[in-house]
Formats: structure tokens, sequence, C-alpha cells
């Protein structure tokens, strides 16, 4: 174990040689990051608040064919503009969200008591427009449940008589959860790549930089065991790793302590809530370290091994992107297979359901697992003769 910290130690020292490298290492992600999620938060609730409190304006084809609805509308905080020549147009141009055509046979069928018919002129592949649509058909909705129940109160029948059913809601989401979804969907990936990122450059360099600069070549051979030399190094780069998680997380929560609002008030910031995101991305800290520290081993050069390194960033994105777009519930196996079962916990500590103690003996037992082979393989690596030839 003495050779192990001594060249952990080797390491650490060289990497602090190397300042400017350090300090965009440690620096650049608790600046970033935090940043980046607090504007993207702040933009979509100031977008959110502006749609729903604002005076909708809402171009209306056929007003005067529904005086009625028009001044129930108005009652909405809707402004009713004119008519345009071609809605359609107005549409696609994103001169309007939604644009309302009350056809001239709607006081017939009023009078007549059938259904009706209102059309809604919009673009669903626009997502601005959502809210400015809901606001338009639950304005309508009302107009229809009201304007029902009044023609069968004026026919003598209860109101009632249409609701066979009466549904009652009671949501489980905790508070947590409901301010946390902005949060739970960004937060994940933001703390892998980081992982990826706190590791990538120091691993890649104690391997693939230091035989490129015929320095490793000595070391080797040294009476130090090889499984020794690489383990020093191993344990020096998931150190630096784990401390610039560290210095991420404290920036933010100071962020969310100071500047939080929105869709990020109240989430738990809590030194305990930190420890626990920590101990999550130990074992994705050792597992990354040790698959760059047999890529760096197997590269013939820098270039290569940061090709590698590349690839690996992507691989956060698609438990991710999958999620968003095929959610699925939470399986024991998830939490055995590498970044989509990061993603699960982090996502369930932010809703404030931790995991069970199952699922946190998977976890670690494969994660763990995982970084022994790979560690074994890497070892295998490092017994090759030309890992100390640049080239």
């Amino acid at each position: 174990m003495k050779i192990v910290f001594a060249v952990m130690r080797k390491e650490l020292v060289d990497l602090m040689r190397d300042r400017r490298t350090v300090m965009l290492s440690l620096l650049l992600g608790p600046i970033l990051l935090p940043a980046l999620m607090l504007g993207m938060g702040s933009l979509a609730e100031s977008r959110v608040k502006t749609q729903l409190e604002a005076t909708l304006k809402l171009p209306v084809v056929g007003a005067e064919h529904a005086p009625n609805l028009i001044a129930f509308l108005k009652m909405q905080d809707m402004e009713i503009l004119p008519a345009p020549d071609d809605p359609e147009a107005e549409v696609r141009k994103q001169n309007h969200d939604v644009i309302v055509r009350i056809p001239p046979e709607f006081g017939d069928e009023w009078r007549n008591s059938e259904p009706a018919e209102v059309e809604l002129i919009f673009d669903s592949t626009r997502r601005d427009t959502d809210i400015p649509l809901q606001r338009v058909q639950g304005a309508l909705q009302g107009y229809a449940a009201l304007t029902g129940k009044l023609r069968m109160l004026s026919r003598g029948i209860s109101p009632n008589m249409d609701a066979a059913v009466r549904v009652a809601s009671r949501d489980l989401a905790t508070p947590e959860a409901k301010r946390s979804q902005i949060l739970a969907a960004m937060m994940p990936y933001f703390l892998i790549f980081s992982t990826i990122m706190g590791v990538a450059y120091l691993v890649v360099d104690t391997t693939a930089g230091e035989r490129e600069r015929q320095s490793l070549e000595p070391l080797l051979a040294t009476p130090a065991s090889r499984e020794a030399i690489m383990s020093g190094k191993i344990l020096a780069t998931c150190a630096f790793g784990m401390f610039s998680l560290l210095l991420l997380l404290a920036s933010f929560k100071a962020t969310f302590m100071f500047g939080g609002s929105g869709a990020f008030k109240g989430i738990d910031v809590s030194w305990w809530v930190i420890g626990k995101l920590l101990f999550v991305l130990a074992p994705l800290t050792m597992l990354v370290t040790v698959l760059l520290t047999l890529t760096s081993a197997t590269a013939k050069s820098v270039k290569e091994a940061q090709s590698y390194m590349s690839v690996l960033m992507l691989l956060p994105m698609i438990p991710t992107v999958v999620l968003m777009v095929n959610p699925v519930k939470d399986k024991l196996w998830m939490f055995a297979v590498p970044f989509l079962a990061q993603n699960q916990a982090i996502v369930r500590l932010l809703r404030n359901e931790p995991p069970t103690m199952l699922e946190w003996g998977v976890y670690l037992g494969a994660g763990l697992g995982i970084a022994g082979i790979l560690w074994l393989v890497a070892a295998r690596m490092y017994h090759r003769e030309k890992l100390a030839i640049s080239g």
C-alpha cells in the first residue's frame, strides 16, 4: 500500500504543477453548470408566468356569430382581436399562437340546443403554443359546461344528472418532487457528465500522456509491481474527481440557497443530501477512471485516448434521452446498469424518495463489480512490454 500511496502522491503533485488546467477543471463546472441550470429554470419560469398572467390576445374569425361567447372570453382576461385575412398563414408565420374560428351556423345550432362547433387553429409542433392553447381550451370548456347546466335548469332538470360518476383526485407527489421536476430532468446528466470531466484529463495524462513524454518507462522499471503503480494512478484520479464533484455540489448548494427561486425554490440542498449524491457518484468515478485507464493503456497516443473519451461522454445522454422519450417505472435491474443506475438514483434522491437497501446493494455491487473486472483487464494491459513505448 505504501507504493500505491506514493504513486498517488506523485500523480497529484504532478497535476498541481499545471495550475491552469487544475483551475479550469475545478472551477469551470462549479461556476458554469449552476449558472446554466438557474438560467434555464428562470427563463422557463418567466415564460410560464408571462403567458399565464398576461392578457391573451386572441384573434377570432366570425366573432359576430357568438356575442355571448365573446363576452365570456373577455371575462377570462382575453383581448379579442379582429379576424385576419388568412388565419392559417398567420399561425404558420408565428404571428399568433391560437386563432378561434366561429362558423356562421353557430347561432342556429345554439338555438336548436345542438352542439355548436368552434374551431381552434394552432400549430402543435410549437412548444410556446401550449399555454395559450390550454387557456383557450379551458375557457371554451368552462363556457360549454356553464351553458349546459343552465339549459338543464331551464328544463327543470338537475345539472348533476349528466354526472353519473364523480371523480375525486389525490395526488401522491411530494412537494419536493413537484418543485424539482425541472431540476430532476437536468441534474443527473450534469452530474454524470461532470464526473467524467473531473477525471478524464488526469487519467489520460497519467498513462497515455506520460508515455508520450517518456516518463512512464522509468516508473515501470522500478521494483514496484505494475498493479500497484496503476492503482496509485487510479486513486489519485478518483481523489481529484471526488474533490471536483464536492466543489460542484457545494456551488449548487450556495446557488440554490442564495439565488434559488421558482422551480428551484425549496429544493433540499443540505449537506446530508450532498453526501448522498457523492455516495451515488463514487462508484461511477471509480468505474469511469478504470475504464479510461484501460482505454489509455490500449491507445497508441493521447489523441487516440481522447477520441475514446469523447465517445464515453456521449454515454450519459442515452438514459436521459430514453427516459424523456419513453418513461418507464423503476425496476431493480436498472440499478445494475452503469449511467442508468446513477440517473435513477439521483432522480430518486431529488424527489425525496431514496432507494431501498436492496436497490443500494444492487447499485454498489454492480458498480464496484464492473469496476473490478475492468481493473483486472487494465492490469493485464499494464503488463504489456510495449505499454511504455510511444507511437
